[in-house]
């Protein structure tokens, strides 16, 4: 059974990662493998989802025997760098042999983490009553003896792992935070910021979050010698930045959104699209865009530019 619909309840204080976890967060291009385990309906799947955010390959039940042959993925030959696997009581009698198998990944030198996905029982009685499915241990009887049965299958394992997180007050967005905390490096924590150029006369990006329009600023392309250029163009970018008050609105947008990007990074919104248009998309929104997207820049932010109607006529 899938525990999707129980991760995904929104009343999982916030967990901090000690210092000892902060000190274990790897380097990035260090080749990495995760176990992601614990109590059914503790948050396994939403913890697979967040690290799939964060472009890590992830397989969801794999029978332990086949671990080994999964640390493939992460050798030096490859281009795959951080794997993480799920592993619970759904394998049932496969499940077993994790612990045994952990120990032969460990006397083998197979560099690999576990994280073990804690919660109380009452909390997790909630979870699945809230959702009305079955534990994956219950068959025909009591949904608390369940929970008790896997907790003793996951002592040991609990035991052994390297990090521990207890979702019991969580919210799923808790969670999530604490996750990237514990595995991401610092660059991977901030919002992946897009600065578009467009032109009004072919439409509005369908993946802008934010729209501003520079049809205010007056058009190059009315200027003999620069109608042939493009924003990209030294004349044209003088000849929009010198023109009055150009220059304090950029920078305040820029301000503006810096201030709405941080906010998005504590909410853990991955990407942000920021759409600048002018009537074409040739001239003001690729200069504006460009100038925008150095500000963001020069305050920490990833930022990539893109100008979707540059080469149109």
């Amino acid at each position: 059974m899938d525990d999707n619909d129980i991760d995904q309840t929104d009343s999982f204080p916030a967990w901090v990662p000690d210092a000892e976890a902060e000190a274990n967060i790897p380097e990035p291009e260090t080749p990495e493998l995760i176990i992601i385990t614990g109590m059914s309906g503790a948050g396994k799947s939403r913890t697979a989802a967040v690290l799939e955010d964060l472009d890590w390959y992830v397989v969801d039940n794999l029978p332990p025997s086949l671990l080994r042959a999964l640390t493939g993925l992460i050798s030096p030959s490859t281009t795959t760098r951080k794997v993480a696997v799920v592993a619970d009581v759904r394998g049932r009698e496969f499940f077993k042999e994790l612990v045994a198998t952990l120990d032969e990944m460990r006397d083998g030198g197979i560099a690999h983490r576990v994280l073990f996905l804690e919660c109380d029982d009452a909390e997790l009685v909630r979870r699945y009553e809230n959702v009305r499915r079955p534990h994956p241990l219950q068959d025909e009887g009591r949904l608390l003896d369940a929970v008790h049965a896997e907790r003793e299958m996951v002592a040991d394992l609990r035991k052994r792992a390297d990090s521990i997180i207890d979702t019991s007050n969580m919210s799923v967005h808790d969670l999530a935070r604490s996750v990237r905390q514990l595995v991401a490096a610092e660059g991977e924590l901030k919002t992946r910021v897009t600065v578009m150029s467009f032109g009004f006369k072919y439409g509005l990006p369908m993946d802008a979050d934010h729209v501003a329009d520079v049809r205010f600023i007056n058009n190059p392309y009315w200027i003999g010698e620069l109608r042939n250029l493009t924003g990209h163009d030294r004349p044209v970018q003088d000849y929009v930045m010198e023109q009055d008050g150009v220059t304090k609105f950029v920078d305040g947008y820029t301000d503006l959104m810096a201030g709405i990007l941080e906010g998005y990074e504590r909410q853990l919104k991955p990407n942000v699209t920021i759409a600048i248009g002018c009537t074409g998309g040739r001239h003001r929104s690729v200069a504006i865009a460009e100038r925008l997207a150095k500000g963001l820049r020069d305050r920490g932010a990833r930022v990539v530019t893109v100008h979707r109607d540059l080469g149109k006529e």
